[in-house]
């Protein structure tokens, strides 16, 4: 139950905020809520983290595809009584499907989180940084050898 709360959760807001940043900015347009510090500014992705392979669209649909599929292959693999294996399988599954809306309905996705030393990025993005953050200590650390 937790993967498909997480899962759904982390879609709805990531496709939430996308759509009152689409709604309400215009491309490029830059708001400020810690000045110089951090800033919500609408940016059209079309490539991959840190803006690489950009024009890619048909690549990364595949690849988010297969990575979907490998995600539900390991949820038959990985020891699901683990609180931690759970969140993070729903964090990525939200995080990926969300990101393959924005590529497949618009053609690029949708970043707005602005640190200013960083790549703007969405919370799609987060949900899978803090998805591989959770299973590479699992490995790392928890694993049993």
């Amino acid at each position: 139950m937790l993967i498909i709360i997480t899962f759904i959760l982390t879609l709805v807001l990531d496709q939430l905020t996308k759509y009152l940043i689409l709604t309400n900015f215009v491309l490029h347009q830059s708001m400020p809520i810690i000045e110089n510090i951090f800033h919500l500014t609408y940016v059209r992705n079309e490539g991959a983290a840190f803006g690489i392979l950009q024009g890619q669209r048909t690549f990364f649909i595949l690849v988010t595809m297969l990575v979907i599929g490998l995600l539900i292959y390991f949820y038959r693999q990985l020891p699901l009584n683990s609180f931690w294996n759970r969140l993070a399988l729903g964090l990525a599954l939200g995080g990926a499907i969300g990101n393959l809306i924005d590529r497949i309905r618009l053609g690029y996705v949708i970043d707005f989180f602005d640190f200013r030393v960083w790549p703007v990025f969405n919370i799609a993005d987060s949900a899978i940084v803090i998805a591989v953050i959770i299973y590479s200590y699992w490995i790392l650390f928890l694993e049993e050898n």
